[in-house]
């Protein structure tokens, strides 16, 4: 490409929400996409604390002299526990790696796109997780049978209130 060539624009046009943020907020697509990723961030901030902490104590776990008298189902919930965990590790510090390697590339639509998925799954991710690690936990003090209730509740009020409740605000509130 010559100096004086200039590149094909690679933007997406405007979309309704683009034109509702200039209208309401007088903010462009720009600046909208700049407010989305560090509201991203700061949501995945959120989870990257309990993602890290469970797994500090997941990592700790195999270490103990109490980790050599778990039976075969507690160490198969603690190995899907620590595995969920990295797995939850891994989409919630992906934002970050993506934007480092998409900077200066004109890709913040895409960015912010990819972000906001890794962040969703990675929270489902933390979910399943602390779900394993409950189920560990419980499954040693009360045994599997109440252990595996007890979960089911704790899972059942994590997607009540991180899926169920969002979504239903969302389809309610939809035009």
């Amino acid at each position: 490409m010559k100096a004086n060539e200039t590149r094909p624009h690679l933007e997406v046009p405007p979309d309704d929400h683009d034109q509702w943020n200039f209208a309401v907020r007088r903010e462009t697509p720009t600046q909208r996409l700049d407010r989305n990723y560090a509201e991203i961030l700061q949501e995945v901030r959120v989870a990257q604390t309990g993602v890290q902490l469970l797994l500090a104590f997941l990592l700790t776990v195999a270490f103990t002299p109490r980790f050599a008298t778990l039976t075969d189902f507690e160490r198969r919930v603690y190995v899907g526990a620590l595995v969920l965990g990295a797995a939850a590790t891994a989409l919630l510090i992906a934002p970050a790696a993506f934007h480092r390697l998409v900077f200066q590339r004109r890709l913040k639509r895409q960015l912010v796109l990819a972000s906001s998925r890794f962040a969703l799954f990675g929270l489902t991710l933390l979910m399943l997780s602390i779900g394993s690690a409950l189920l560990l936990i419980l499954s040693v003090t009360l045994g599997a049978a109440l252990a595996g209730w007890f979960t089911a509740g704790a899972l059942g009020w994590f997607a009540l209130w991180w899926f169920v409740v969002p979504m239903w605000s969302r389809i309610r509130h939809t035009r």
